[in-house]
């Protein structure tokens, strides 16, 4: 049974791993950058369609050690590439090098092109041509201290890329980051999910794609399985039409976000109208100061501004504080996960955490962490 892995951002594997064994999928090991599973190739259809905190699903071919370039060379020719695309299409070398004789990805993407075009040009006397925009195959080389492994990225582009957002505010938050997060949250996906700073309003429309049963990958129109050679069609659509049949058209809550930028709530309300889930938000211009429950009872999520450029830090502290208060005084009885990646201005919210995730938010160390309003 062939293996894939599903890459996830930093601090979601946990997450990745429970949401993979509800597809139906058999995961066979964890790491911090990941989850491999056991599957054949439906199963790869699936955890592209269907996964919602997978940043990509990749095929791993080879495993091997190599110091010297024409060690290299002859690994890669070792396997068969030319079972993934036809000579006339194109492909990319995505090349990663840590701590090893050879240091330059960029001579390594080299050599590992060469012996693939090799591969080609023996067999069929042309050679695909490279194309690091949309190829239709792209390899992953990955490695460290000499030790290799190269994979087959099934995804295209990156899966975070859902397709209903085409404007964004400053820093927006990625989609299979904020998906991640209201798994770890625990949300139930029975009831309102608020939040006072919506920016692109990506937390509630992937709140709310959850509850309307809405497969994330539905609108993407292209995937890099179905470039290759081995694409089953048939498969493909199956799997489509399910997830079809089994979204929902309503639900017995509503989602609510707030913002005090008119822009960010016209933004989101878009971005929501395109993910086909804004009949079930209400999007509202106003001020963490002053927001009070638009419902008896519901889970809020937010991920305020962190303050990563110089002098914003001391512009937020009054945004931290109005949030602790507004917490504190009109939301008894609730609970809060807040996302921040500046440590000093949590401590603005003058509240306890009760439960703590280490997570990365790109390149920033951040605290995923809950409040309980008693």
């Amino acid at each position: 049974m062939p293996q894939f892995f599903a890459s996830a951002p930093k601090g979601l594997s946990d997450a990745l791993e429970i949401e993979l064994k509800e597809l139906g999928l058999n995961v066979t090991e964890k790491s911090q950058s990941g989850v491999m599973f056991e599957s054949n190739w439906e199963g790869c259809y699936k955890a592209n369609l269907h996964s919602r905190i997978a940043s990509r699903i990749m095929k791993p071919i080879l495993d091997f050690t190599a110091y010297q370039p024409e060690e290299l060379y002859n690994a890669i020719q070792k396997h068969d590439f030319t079972k993934y695309i036809k000579p006339n299409q194109t492909m990319t070398i995505d090349a990663s090098v840590r701590d090893g004789r050879m240091h330059d990805q960029r001579f390594v993407a080299m050599k590992v092109k060469d012996a693939i075009v090799d591969q080609f040009r023996e067999k069929f006397d042309v050679r695909p041509d490279v194309d690091n925009t949309r190829p239709d195959l792209r390899v992953q080389v990955r490695a460290v201290k000499n030790q290799f492994s190269v994979s087959i990225d099934t995804s295209g582009s990156s899966l975070f890329q859902r397709g209903y957002r085409r404007d964004v505010v400053e820093a927006p938050l990625k989609e299979n980051l904020a998906a991640g997060l209201l798994k770890l949250s625990e949300w139930d996906r029975q009831s309102s999910l608020v939040d006072f700073f919506v920016g692109s309003g990506t937390f509630l429309i992937e709140a709310a794609m959850m509850a309307l049963n809405i497969a994330p990958g539905i609108h993407r129109k292209t995937f890099g399985f179905m470039k290759l050679e081995n694409f089953d069609r048939a498969v493909w659509d199956k799997l489509v039409d399910e997830a079809i049949a089994a979204e929902k058209e309503e639900i017995p809550f509503e989602f609510f976000g707030f913002d005090i930028d008119r822009r960010a709530i016209t933004i989101a309300k878009d971005n929501a109208k395109r993910a086909g889930v804004d009949h079930v938000i209400q999007f509202k211009a106003e001020s963490v100061a002053t927001v009070a429950p638009p419902v008896e009872k519901g889970l809020i999520v937010v991920n305020p501004p962190y303050g990563a450029r110089i002098g914003d830090e001391d512009n937020l502290r009054d945004v931290y504080r109005d949030l602790g208060y507004t917490l504190k005084h009109r939301f008894q009885g609730w609970d809060a996960w807040i996302l921040s990646g500046n440590k000093d201005l949590i401590g603005d919210l003058k509240l306890k955490a009760s439960r703590r995730f280490m997570i990365y938010n790109g390149s920033i160390e951040c605290r995923f962490l809950k409040y309980t309003m008693r």
